[in-house]
């Protein structure tokens, strides 16, 4: 067995597995073949497995379907293991090797590093790894850049907005050793930090404010968690506890807001919320949702890609589909929405105010019904009386007749007086065609648009699609698209004054399911005539049909107990309800006027859907339920376990029916434990390719099989242990990374040094960058005074609290997001305070490359492209900066050298060269200083940092 195992994974297991089992027919185990007949133990001439490997004279093999046929050997070796008689021990399975395995770099302990002295200067010893391998290629670094260049690259990486002129002077002109050491805390301790750091890691964990998919709706209420993210940044929370929060803020402070919001993280990420009725296809839809949320978790905590073990175990690294199955029943009991985030105070305090309120308006709602409950119980005995006037059959969708004498008429409207699914409306109704005939030999539909005719009619209203609803839907002469009233008529007006003698009118003309809801129709109505649009003459009215049956009602029960209550209700009992309504609306004012519970999009959680028991799904489908899993921790990791003598508590595994909250607390205290070598891993690269714009690995989200090694695997591991001796606590690694003489090099070009690292992936310079699409507008706003500074920058999160956009929103049954031309000064807000809904595009941040957040971006593109240079020089956006600046330059100075002087400040860090100045001079006579200020928004030294 040991030699034909190989060969069916290699060839057979691909289509023949569990949950992908080809012709009903799976290699994983013995049973299968011997079920159906395709091995006789000890016979393979006559098993059918060999005829099909081996195939004939005349033809070649039938299997492999794919790729090439076995090997003569091969079959050599498959016939005598059938001959022999198919020794196949009962607990073994056939099953594909991971590429990698439990040896791989990233699932090993965090290495010592003997080689270095532990007391030596953490910065020192960043610069000692580096010049470890850029020694063995014969490289050194560059030497320290210029300190106009350190303060502007310095400003940038830590707050994403360039130094000011007094800022630049101050710190050329300290001579202090430490001046450079000041400015890091300097900016470290600026609440723009978290703003900068925190769009880097709301780009990992995928947010945005909108659902995506097909519907796409914006969420309004999901920016406390961006301020959460930004908040805790600037104030160097421990970065494991913010990992915990964001799987479990609700479990482990229940009452505490600030805590509950983190775990919002797990609903940032689109979901499809078309609520499809077919069960196989809201499985599938539940079973995508977790999928997202899984992968989002470990690809942004471990840089794993835990998906792929969705249908099979990880082809590539050594994840079980029993590893992917256990994230699931974690996740399980999450569902995306809306939910309280108050703390048990705001809510107690609410309740008290609210629940003597609530008392009142159920006493009198309890008092309604009973008198609508007598009224129905008088009408049921005199209902035969009523009942024997109803003669005529029910309206129908498909199509309901009115028949009337001849009458002239230039208007014919049809008046709702109730609509069949909820009869106490009269507004709400569809109508797809109306038809009015001619009194003719040869009847013709005169209210056609063809024939002259003209309909009018309160509709609902669409931005994106103006009319999509409108009412001469009704006359077009064709069916599908229909009239979707919001008031209660529908009026249609001749081409002429003509006799007419019928009427015809539907909502679901030609639809297989005319019964559906959505196409609510009129139940109760009046045909009116008029000669000039204001006398009226009723010629005939539903009032003697049966009661609408709909499918919510197919007896006709519910409109024809509206029916009996109009009838029988009397003037005094009707004058005492009238009078208990407005009691009840008074109560409901009071009710309305008690501030609601703050809330956010932070997610429900269903003890339904959280109840076990759970299997894997074979071939990912949640229609072939597998073996049953449990919440445990990831297999790979079981050999930390054994040696790591801090990790007694590492793995972990749960009881199947072990609460909700606990199964994902638990997950986040694995993924958070010291002994969990990729958490830290994974962060400190993070950290690293932000500051040098790649990581030491430079697959972020990915340390398997598929992506990168580390370049500098010691340096990885010591950064990682400097994260976790700091308490997880960011500011000390930018602190060391950032006064390393690595991070203060040059980013000066040496074409010796580029033959051999062209990449300059060793660091033997500074990698130059281009600005983010965010630090590009912020620097417009910035450079040029229009930042909008409303809000006191000193708090902890400066410019907070619901987003901007720079979008104009309209929402149906999909969501249109059309870019904004012109961006008034309420936009004129730090870029990350933008309300970022998916597949949106916001012209200039857009074209620079922010992405779109229905993913996780790990790392950022960086492309070139002439839509860039256009948006740039075109857009409104930057006239307006540009015109803004040319204002902020005159009022420091009416001499046009000083004020092209203080441009550069500005915009570039430096005095502008001498030779600079009079081409700067001929732009500004010819063309003005607005078109000045626009030339330099468009150079490359304003959008690269050295």
């Amino acid at each position: 067995m040991s030699q034909v195992a190989p060969i069916l994974r290699e060839h057979c297991l691909r289509c023949h597995r569990p949950g992908n089992a080809k012709g009903d027919l799976s290699l994983a185990t013995i049973q299968s073949l011997r079920e159906n007949d395709f091995i006789l133990d000890g016979d393979a001439a006559n098993s059918h497995l060999l005829e099909l490997i081996t195939g004939s004279d005349d033809a070649p093999p039938q299997m492999p379907a794919d790729g090439e046929p076995l090997s003569t050997g091969q079959v050599s070796i498959v016939r005598d293991w059938i001959n022999q008689g198919s020794d196949w021990p009962d607990d073994f399975v056939v099953q594909h090797e991971s590429k990698g395995g439990s040896d791989w770099w990233a699932f090993q302990p965090l290495r010592s590093l003997p080689t270095i002295d532990d007391d030596s200067n953490p910065t020192e010893t960043i610069d000692q790894l580096i010049d470890e391998s850029l020694k063995k290629q014969g490289l050194q670094r560059n030497p320290a850049a210029d300190r106009k260049d350190l303060i502007r690259r310095a400003t940038y990486d830590l707050i994403g907005l360039p130094p000011t002129v007094q800022e630049i002077q101050s710190f050329v002109n300290d001579p202090s050793p430490d001046a450079y050491a000041k400015l890091i805390d300097r900016l470290l301790a600026s609440n723009h930090y978290g703003e900068r750091w925190g769009r880097h890691w709301l780009d990992v964990v995928r947010f945005g404010e909108s659902v995506g998919f097909e519907r796409n709706n914006i969420i309004d209420n999901l920016w406390p968690f961006r301020d959460y993210v930004i908040r805790n940044i600037n104030e160097d929370r421990p970065f494991d506890q913010l990992i915990r929060e964001h799987l479990a803020g609700d479990v482990i402070d229940p009452d505490q807001p600030d805590t509950i919001i983190g775990s919002a993280f797990l609903v940032a990420g689109p979901y499809d919320n078309v609520n499809n009725q077919d069960a196989v296809q809201q499985a599938q839809i539940r079973a995508n949702t977790l999928d997202e949320m899984i992968r989002a978790t470990s690809e942004a905590f471990l840089g794993l890609t835990v998906g792929c073990a969705r249908c099979h175990d990880h082809k590539f690294d050594p994840i079980k589909q029993q590893d992917y199955y256990a994230f699931f029943t974690s996740f399980a009991g999450m569902v995306h929405g809306t939910a309280p985030l108050a703390s048990d105070e705001q809510q107690s305090k609410r309740a008290a105010l609210i629940q003597p309120l609530e008392k009142q308006k159920r006493e009198i709602e309890a008092k309604i019904a009973a008198q609508k409950q007598a009224v129905l119980e008088r009408a049921e005995v005199n209902r035969d009386v009523y009942e024997s006037r109803w003669t005529r059959p029910p309206v129908d969708r498909s199509g309901t007749t009115e028949s009337f004498p001849a009458i002239s008429a230039k208007f014919v409207r049809l008046i709702c007086e109730a609509q069949d699914i909820n009869p106490k409306s009269a507004s709400g109704f569809r109508i797809d065609e109306f038809q009015i005939w001619s009194d003719e030999p040869k009847p013709r539909n005169v209210a056609l648009a063809s024939a002259g005719g003209k309909a009018s009619g309160r509709a609902r209203q669409i931005e994106d699609f103006p009319g999509a609803y409108g009412p001469q839907l009704t006359i077009d002469g064709e069916t599908g698209a229909r009239f979707m009233a919001v008031g209660s008529d529908l009026t249609i007006e001749l081409g002429e004054t003509t006799a007419i003698n019928r009427v015809v009118f539907s909502s679901a003309m030609d639809e297989p399911d005319p019964g559906h809801n959505k196409f609510v129709f009129v139940a109760d109505y009046r045909i009116e005539t008029s000669l000039d649009g204001e006398t009226w003459t009723e010629v005939a009215n539903g009032d003697d049909r049966q009661p609408a049956q709909t499918a919510n009602s197919p007896d006709g029960r519910v409109h024809r107990e509206h029916r009996l209550a109009q009838l029988e209700t009397t003037n005094d009992e009707r004058a005492a309800i009238d009078d208990l309504q407005k009691q009840l609306g008074l109560i409901n004012d009071s009710i309305r006027q008690i501030p609601t519970l703050p809330s956010a999009w932070v997610g429900t959680r269903s003890p339904e859907l959280a109840k076990g028991p759970f299997h894997v799904f074979l071939g990912g489908s949640p229609q072939k339920p597998g073996d049953a899993v449990v919440p445990h921790s990831m297999h790979v990791f079981d050999h930390v376990a054994n040696t790591n003598s801090h990790a007694q508590d590492f793995a972990y595994q749960l009881p199947a029916d072990s609460a909700e909250s606990q199964r994902r607390l638990e997950l986040a205290r694995w993924i958070t434990n010291p002994a969990n070598p990729l958490t830290p891993r994974v962060l400190a690269n993070r950290v690293w390719q932000y500051h040098f714009g790649a990581g030491i690995v430079r697959t972020p989200s990915d340390f398997g099989y598929m992506g990168g090694q580390p370049s500098h695997p010691k340096l990885l591991d010591y950064l990682a242990r400097q994260l976790q001796q700091h308490d997880w606590r960011l500011k000390p690694l930018h602190r060391m990374i950032m006064l390393s003489k690595t991070y203060q090099q040059s980013a000066d070009y040496r074409e010796a040094a580029a033959s051999v690292d062209g990449q300059s992936q060793l660091l033997w310079r500074f990698p130059p960058r281009r600005l983010s699409a965010e630090e590009v507008r912020d620097t417009m706003l910035q450079v040029s005074g229009s930042w909008n500074r409303s809000i006191e920058p000193d708090i902890r999160v400066p410019d907070g609290g619901p987003g901007f956009r720079l979008y104009h929103y309209m929402q149906d049954n999909v969501s249109t997001y059309k870019p904004l031309d012109e961006h008034g000064r309420e936009t004129y807000r730090r870029a990350v305070y933008h309300q970022n809904a998916r597949a949106s595009i916001v012209d200039l941040m857009t074209e620079f490359d922010q992405p779109d957040c229905a993913f996780s971006t790990p790392r950022r593109a960086r492309t070139t492209t002439p839509l860039q240079a256009l948006t740039m020089l075109n857009h409104q956006f930057t006239l307006d900066m540009s015109a803004a600046l040319a204002d902020r330059l005159k009022q420091e100075s009416d001499q046009l050298d000083e004020q092209i002087q203080f441009a550069f400040q500005l915009c570039f860090g430096r005095s502008a060269e001498s030779d600079e100045i009079q081409p700067c001079r001929d732009l500004i006579l010819q063309h003005g200083l607005v078109a000045f200020c626009r030339t330099l928004f468009n150079t490359s030294e304003l959008i690269y940092v050295q």
